[in-house]
């Protein structure tokens, strides 16, 4: 573990909470997305577009019985080695959001922890971290990482908002790339709002990640692929929820998401539905796409385009 970031004293509102352009270690500059204008009388429509358009994500029977292995590759090793880089070198507007709303120190809660890349950064100003997941191995990884460095973790095994209760509230939540696998939308974001005493920060792709592989899916099975929903629609949602979200725009810095080009051949051909036979073809595919063999980026996890999302959390205690 290297040497974690030195806490700074940051500039307070009125209620307490650190102003954006104190927020240590933030970007010279940040963007705004084009996000229309939406009222609470909204909101019925807004999630059930929501809903529709994850549900149009899903392959069509004929494409995914012609392979034994599922498509919907969990890749363990990125998310571990983003929460690695992240662990090393914390950074971007989610880590300076949440960071600020911890000061001073306060609890954090992780929904969709993965491997620790949103909540292990924040540990110098931690009282506490609680993580919860789906997936036993990822919390298991989250777990070592926190107490590699000298902190414990507690860990719930389960999906949000179902283990909402077990979780109990923070003073901080942080959710990162979830809410493309979250069809009911509104219970969700509910839960999190009143878990959390201060703030909650998401971080979400500006498009679907999967948009990535709409070329590919075209070139070998000749399927059009959506393109929606977006963070702009989920902005919209939390909006017309009367959450009053912010948001900024930006460019997640490169980094090797791979070991080797062939890892990310063999998970790239299992997302497509594509058989053992085809990955010399489809590593020509991806060269041709621009992916630089020597140093493989992941394809369909989050990409590179990335907008953070705060709002005020409501929980009792703030």
């Amino acid at each position: 573990m290297s040497t974690r970031p030195k806490a700074a004293t940051v500039r307070r509102d009125g209620r307490g909470r650190a102003t954006p352009a104190h927020i240590p270690g933030r970007a010279e500059s940040g963007r705004r997305i084009s996000v229309t204008a939406v009222t609470t009388g909204d909101l019925g429509e807004l999630l059930d577009r929501w809903r529709r358009d994850l549900a149009a994500w899903a392959i069509p029977e004929p494409i995914s019985a012609t392979v034994a292995d599922s498509p919907w590759v969990l890749p363990r090793q990125v998310f571990a080695r983003r929460a690695d880089r992240m662990i090393a070198a914390p950074s971007g507007p989610s880590y300076q959001r949440a960071l600020a709303a911890l000061d001073p120190p306060g609890s954090v809660l992780d929904v969709g922890a993965g491997a620790g890349a949103a909540s292990l950064p924040l540990l110098p100003r931690a009282t506490s971290l609680t993580a919860v997941d789906t997936d036993a191995a990822m919390l298991g990884q989250l777990a070592e990482r926190a107490a590699a460095a000298g902190t414990g973790a507690r860990t719930v095994l389960g999906s949000w908002p179902e283990a909402a209760a077990q979780a109990g509230q923070a003073d901080v939540v942080t959710c990162h790339h979830v809410f493309y696998n979250v069809p009911e939308v509104r219970p969700f974001v509910l839960a999190l709002t009143a878990s959390a005493r201060r703030r909650v920060v998401a971080e979400i792709t500006a498009q679907h990640p999967l948009t990535a592989l709409n070329d590919l899916w075209l070139r070998f099975h000749g399927l059009a692929r959506p393109v929606s929903p977006t963070a702009a629609d989920l902005i919209q949602i939390l909006t017309a929820m009367g959450l009053a979200p912010g948001h900024e725009a930006w460019r997640r810095p490169g980094g090797r998401d791979y070991a080797s080009f062939g890892e990310l051949v063999q998970v790239t051909r299992r997302r497509l539905c594509l058989p053992p036979g085809r990955a010399a073809e489809l590593a020509d595919a991806l060269v041709q796409a621009g992916v630089d063999p020597e140093h493989p980026l992941d394809l369909g996890s989050s990409g590179r385009e990335v907008v953070t999302i705060w709002w005020d959390g409501r929980a009792a205690g703030e």
